[in-house]
């Protein structure tokens, strides 16, 4: 492969605007703003909305980020699905459109046995050419995905073609259980949202699917862990953590209000806007305490900035 797939590669959200239509003015800013600050590419999953989506929004967005990727760094398309065909179409699309691979969870409507789950990801991964991620977001949607079915991938088609993203709790154990179950071979990301990076960086992961809301804290907490800059880490880690732990107290839509008010805030994106219907919103206090968390990590990105040799 000529692209290495790692390091930091943060989800791109879907910015809507007021008539609830993609603001594809604000998806340009927000892919050219994380390049700007050191991501290392970008991928769409389950905080870009994208089962919220229709089927031509879907295509749409698959289609404008490969545009504005231009072969700038790593892209990674969700491509999941709640039937084989449907994912395999999403998968071609995004193959298409210039992704580097694609990223899938198993369907969310049907409890699959192992080998449904085997079978659905085998048949995904023949359909394209490109590298295909094993998505469990179970921690949050959905089942968990059988460790056997994973180590059956990784040994059917191999490292390069298969990757991981465990979000199961407890995330660090099944981080090392994959792991040790493959001998060390398996190419493992984690999708915490920063909280479990930590824990999960010296478990031998080989980068990190963040969403874009606290990107530069999470850009220079990867880059203390692979200088092993142990003071710079938990200086970052720690606001990181309360931050994202505000955001864990509603699920999906936490990380979705939390992350469409920040971007919007920060003038990358022209509304808040979530698609609806929503279990959660923010309200003044919650929005107040991300604010002062807020400086606390930004204080502590420039410190790191300003010390680091």
């Amino acid at each position: 492969m000529s692209t290495i797939i790692g390091g930091v590669l943060p989800i791109a959200h879907t910015p809507f605007l007021n008539d609830d239509s993609i603001d594809f003015e604000s998806l340009r800013r927000q892919i050219d703003w994380a390049f700007s600050v050191g991501a290392d590419g970008f991928g769409t999953g389950m905080v870009s909305e994208l089962l919220r989506l229709t089927f031509h929004e879907r295509v749409a967005l698959t289609e404008a980020l490969g545009a504005i990727n231009n072969g700038r760094g790593v892209f990674v398309a969700g491509v999941g699905a709640e039937s084989t065909n449907q994912a395999i179409e999403y998968a071609k699309i995004a193959e298409k459109a210039g992704a580097t691979a694609v990223m899938a969870i198993p369907p969310l409507s049907t409890r699959s046995p192992a080998h449904a789950v085997r079978d659905y990801f085998v048949a995904l991964a023949e359909s394209i050419s490109i590298p295909v991620i094993v998505q469990d977001a179970s921690g949050y949607v959905g089942q968990p995905i059988p460790l056997d079915v994973s180590v059956e991938l990784l040994k059917r088609f191999g490292s390069e073609k298969i990757l991981f993203k465990p979000e199961a709790s407890p995330i660090g154990p099944n981080v090392s259980a994959l792991r040790n179950a493959t001998g060390g071979s398996a190419r493992i990301f984690d999708g915490s949202g920063g909280i479990c990076l930590v824990d999960c960086a010296r478990r031998g992961i080989v980068g990190t699917m963040p969403g874009m809301e606290f990107l530069p804290g999470v850009i220079a907490l990867w880059k203390a862990l692979a200088r092993k800059d142990e003071e710079a880490i938990y200086r970052l880690h720690f606001p990181i953590c309360a931050l994202v732990a505000l955001q864990l107290q509603a699920g999906l839509d936490g990380f979705l209000a939390v992350e469409k008010y920040l971007l919007h805030k920060n003038g990358l994106f022209t509304t808040d806007r979530r698609r609806k219907p929503n279990a959660w919103s923010l309200d003044d206090e919650t929005r107040a305490e991300l604010d002062r968390l807020l400086t606390h990590l930004d204080a502590a990105v420039a410190a790191v900035s300003t010390t680091k040799t």
